[in-house]
C-alpha cells in the first residue's frame, strides 16, 4: 500500500443554487480543486451523490460528468451511502490510488437539493422505508427519538441540544463558503418553530446544493507538488440496522463508534491526539451523541461538555469549525468532502478566522441515515 496525500481541493458555496445544474456545481468544484492541485490529467472519478435520481430525476451521473469536466473517457464511478456518500467516495479514491492502480484521482460530492418538490421524502428513503418512512417517521423525528432518549438516560437538556446550534452558527459567521453566515442566540433557538420535540428548525440541517472535491495522489508525489503535505493516516467504515428500532441502544451510534476505532487503529492515534474534528451534525443531538462515540467524552457527559466551551475553535477539542451541516449547509452528497476539506484547510493553516491554533492531526466523520453507515478519515501534516 502506498501513503496518500491531498494535492488541491475546491468547493463551492453551499446554499440554493437557482441558477445552477447539478453538473454545474460538480464542475465548479472539480474545476477549482483541478487549479489548487495543477495537475496535467487525472485517472479516475469517484462521486458521491445520495439521490440524484429523486432531487434532480438523473441518474448515471458519472459518465455526465466526466464529459462535462471535459474528460469523458477516463473511469468515473458514483457512489452511495446515503449522507455518507461523499466520505465514501473519498474512501474508494484513497484506496485506488493506495493500491497503486491510479496515480491521480478526483473525488467528491455534489446533490441538488433544492429543485426536488418533496426532499423530506427523497431523503427519508435513506431510513428504512418500510419500517420508517411509511408510517411517517422522517429523519427529524428519528432523531428526536434520539435526543429525547438521550434526556431521558443521561440529564441531557434543551438548552445544551441548542448550544450546539449556537456554536456552529458563530463559526459558519467565519466561512464565506456557508450557507448561512450568522449568529443565532440561546433563545433562538430555543424558540424557533418546533419540528419534532425537543428539535427546533435551527437545530436541524438545511436543504443545501453544492458540490466540493479532492484531487488525491501518491505521497512522494505530492510532496514535490506543496510544501504543506497532508497525508491520509487512517481511514474506517462501519454499518449498524439501518432502522432505529432494530438497535440495542438508541442512545448510542455504534457504527460511529466502530468505524472511528477502526480509524485510529489504522493510523495508530488515539481520541486525545486530534487537534480537530469535523463531525455529521445533521441534528444537534448528532453532535453531541457522535463525540460521545469518537472518544472526546464521557458517555452522556456531551451536552455539558459543549456548553463548558471544550468544543469551540480555541477549545479542549474544536468541533465544527466550518459551521457544521448547521451553518454550512448539507447538500448531502457533497458533506462528507467539505468536511475533509475543512481538515485540509486548518492543517495547512488556510482556515483563516476559524483557524484552530497548531493543528496537525485532524478528523471527519461523516455518517448516513441515523448511523446505519458511519466514515472517518484522520489526518496529519508531514
Amino acid at each position: 500500500m502506498r501513503e496518500v496525500g491531498i494535492i488541491g481541493v475546491g468547493m463551492t458555496r453551499f446554499k440554493e443554487h437557482w441558477d445552477s445544474s447539478l453538473r454545474d456545481l460538480f464542475v465548479e468544484a472539480a474545476l477549482k480543486a483541478l487549479d489548487d492541485a495543477k495537475v496535467p490529467m487525472i485517472d479516475s472519478i469517484y462521486v458521491g451523490s445520495m439521490s440524484s435520481g429523486l432531487f434532480v430525476e438523473q441518474e448515471h451521473i458519472g459518465p455526465m460528468f466526466a464529459e462535462y469536466l471535459g474528460v469523458k473517457n477516463v473511469p468515473a464511478i458514483r457512489v452511495e451511502s446515503a449522507c455518507a456518500s461523499g466520505a465514501l467516495a473519498f474512501r474508494l479514491g484513497y484506496i485506488e490510488v493506495a493500491s497503486g492502480l491510479s496515480d491521480i484521482v478526483l473525488v467528491s460530492g455534489v446533490e441538488k437539493m433544492t429543485d426536488c418538490e418533496d426532499p423530506t421524502s427523497a431523503l427519508a428513503a435513506a431510513a428504512d422505508v418500510e419500517c420508517e418512512a411509511f408510517f411517517g417517521a422522517t429523519f427529524p423525528a428519528l432523531y428526536a427519538l434520539i435526543a429525547k432518549a438521550h434526556m431521558d438516560r443521561y440529564g441531557t437538556t434543551r438548552e445544551q441540544l441548542a448550544a450546539v446550534s449556537v456554536k456552529n452558527h458563530k463559526n459558519g459567521l467565519k466561512n464565506p463558503d456557508a450557507q448561512f453566515q450568522r449568529e443565532i442566540s440561546l433563545d433562538a433557538v430555543l424558540n424557533s418553530v418546533m419540528i419534532a420535540d425537543p428539535l427546533t428548525i435551527l437545530q436541524c440541517s438545511p436543504i443545501s446544493d453544492g458540490a466540493a472535491a479532492i484531487i488525491l495522489g501518491p505521497l512522494d508525489m505530492v510532496r514535490k507538488m506543496t510544501d504543506k503535505v497532508v497525508k491520509i493516516t487512517g481511514s474506517g467504515v462501519a454499518t449498524d440496522t439501518i432502522a432505529l428500532h432494530s438497535r440495542k441502544d438508541v442512545t448510542s451510534l455504534d457504527a460511529v463508534k466502530l468505524s472511528a476505532e477502526r480509524a485510529y487503529k489504522m493510523a495508530n492515534r488515539k481520541p486525545k491526539d486530534i487537534n480537530v474534528c469535523e463531525v455529521h451534525d445533521c441534528f444537534s443531538i448528532a453532535e453531541l451523541v457522535t463525540i460521545e462515540e469518537l472518544g472526546f467524552v464521557e458517555k452522556g457527559k456531551s451536552g455539558q461538555f459543549v456548553v463548558e466551551g471544550n468544543t469551540e475553535i480555541d477549545g479542549k477539542i474544536p468541533i465544527n469549525t466550518s459551521g457544521g451541516l448547521k451553518s454550512k449547509g448539507h447538500p448531502v452528497g457533497a458533506t462528507g468532502i467539505a468536511q475533509i476539506i475543512e481538515i485540509h484547510k486548518q492543517l495547512t493553516g488556510n482556515a483563516g478566522e476559524r483557524q484552530v491554533k497548531d493543528a496537525k492531526i485532524g478528523m471527519a466523520q461523516n455518517m448516513g441515515g441515523t448511523g446505519a453507515s458511519s466514515v472517518v478519515h484522520i489526518m496529519e501534516v508531514v
